[in-house]
């Protein structure tokens, strides 16, 4: 019999001094033949897919050229510190330094436990018990979980509002309202929908199915277009949840981490809910860390046995040193800089601005709204923009053109003026704001002045000129 071993085939490899070093045209082939091939067109549309970062900063993506882009897209709300903020950057390597263990699900990690008892201290109430993850999703996966083994397999329906958006693997998307985002995919079937800020229609909903045991609500909503609701609405929905013996599951992945002036943006209300849902800016723009933070009666009826301890334990990666670490600074930082302050400060600087535009361009511009540093800015629909004669024939393509005077706004913001912003999942007229919380005055004049002037051009020159410099650009 013979023992030799085949040798192993070495792949041809990229190296990371090569994909540094990939150019431009490199990286589109790249894109369209390993990664996605339609997103392509929309990067197109935009004129982003001629950009190639080398670097980032504070506030600032650097384009290989030195080209400097003010960011007011900030990751989806991920970057709260902004890009490679210092003492991040310093912690983790400190952490590297000095070789320290990342894996901890044999013994116990002192970063992990430093971690969830800073989220515990942060946190109002008895939101003390911690479970950490990578993604909001996986965070919202848990707080479904732990709903449902709280009260059981008879009250395991759950309500989301209208319009929202809790992620996109399977149980999270199940309480997600978009038809897109949920495709064919079979999904959980135990859901009820309600409209989001109706709370007549929410106690209506609990009082006809006695098997809701579980609510999910974004506290503000960020995939709608950044729509809030009243401090009036969430004391209802305390008290309706109290009322019903229903678990309410605040998801702020994406408002939380002091976006809106508070660190969580339940707290503008004076009210606790009994689960929260925590990603995005908690790994400090440098890691992927989530966290779901629950009352201590709740998690310790469903999980507090060594029985039931482990039915939904750490996973592989939850916990993970570095990003526990990362974690930990960014909170430390988050406070030691005033950074939610600021968030309160800038942020009411930067709707008070718009909201001037706004009154300045109302042809243009139908609503400023958000809180703190988390702001949409939605626009008419493309024929309320029309000269006088023209708005009716070209309201019948109103649908079709949703999203398309923000993409022009958005295109030319970044190709006149070196400004990145962000947009919206399902109210594609509005154009989202989420610069990091350690914007200044000084950046927020810069990008309402670029706006202001870029506004002043008028629809037909808007238009004219994307034409000119973005679609020509790209045929």
């Amino acid at each position: 019999m013979s023992h030799t071993i085949e040798k192993i085939h070495t792949p041809k490899l990229i190296g990371v001094e090569a994909a540094k070093k990939l150019d431009v045209k490199e990286l589109t082939d790249l894109f369209h033949a390993h990664m996605n091939p339609g997103q392509y067109h929309f990067l197109k549309l935009l004129g982003f897919h001629k950009v190639l970062i080398d670097r980032a900063e504070g506030m600032y993506y650097i384009e290989r050229t030195g080209r400097r882009i003010l960011d007011f897209f900030g990751g989806f709300g991920a970057l709260a510190l902004g890009h490679n903020h210092p003492r991040i950057l310093a912690a983790r390597q400190h952490f590297q330094d000095e070789s320290r263990h990342e894996i901890a699900l044999t013994f116990i990690s002192q970063y992990a436990c430093a971690l969830s008892s800073n989220l515990a201290a942060i946190a109002p109430g008895d939101l003390d018990m911690v479970l950490l993850g990578s993604t909001g999703s996986e965070a919202v996966e848990a707080a479904l979980k732990l709903a449902e083994q709280f009260h059981g397999p008879e009250r395991s329906t759950v309500v989301y509002a209208t319009q929202a958006f809790h992620g996109k693997t399977r149980g999270a998307l199940s309480v997600t309202d978009s038809e897109f985002y949920q495709s064919t995919f079979k999904l959980l079937e135990n859901n009820i929908r309600v409209p989001f800020g109706d709370l007549d229609a929410l106690e209506q909903t609990f009082t006809q199915d006695h098997s809701i045991g579980a609510l999910i609500l974004e506290t503000i909503q960020g995939g709608a277009g950044i729509v809030t609701a009243p401090v009036e609405y969430w004391q209802g929905v305390r008290q309706l949840c109290d009322r019903y013996d229903v678990l309410w599951i605040a998801d702020e992945v994406q408002c939380g981490m002091g976006r809106t002036g508070r660190f969580f943006a339940f707290e503008h209300a004076g009210v606790i809910p009994d689960i929260v849902t925590l990603a995005k800016s908690l790994g400090g723009g440098k890691s992927a860390m989530a966290a779901m933070i629950a009352r201590r009666p709740v998690y310790m009826q469903a999980y507090g046995t060594p029985k039931t301890a482990l039915i939904h334990g750490p996973s592989t990666f939850s916990g993970i040193g570095e990003a526990c670490v990362t974690a930990i600074e960014t909170l430390n930082t988050l406070y030691d800089e005033n950074c939610i302050d600021n968030a309160a400060i800038q942020g009411s600087y930067l709707i008070q601005r718009l909201q001037l535009l706004a009154e300045k361009y109302p042809k243009l511009i139908k609503e400023v709204r958000g809180q703190g540093l988390m702001v949409g800015l939605e626009f008419h629909d493309f024929s309320k923009t029309m000269p006088y004669g023209i708005e009716n024939m070209i309201s019948l393509l109103d649908e079709k053109l949703k999203g398309s005077l923000c993409g022009f706004i958005g295109s030319l913001l970044l190709k006149d003026y070196d400004i990145l912003v962000a947009f919206t999942e399902y109210n594609r007229n509005v154009i989202r704001l989420e610069p990091p919380l350690i914007v200044t005055r000084e950046q927020i004049d810069t990008f309402v002045d670029a706006l202001d002037d870029l506004l002043s051009r008028g629809i037909i020159r808007i238009v004219t000129h994307y034409i000119k410099v973005v679609l020509n650009g790209i045929r």
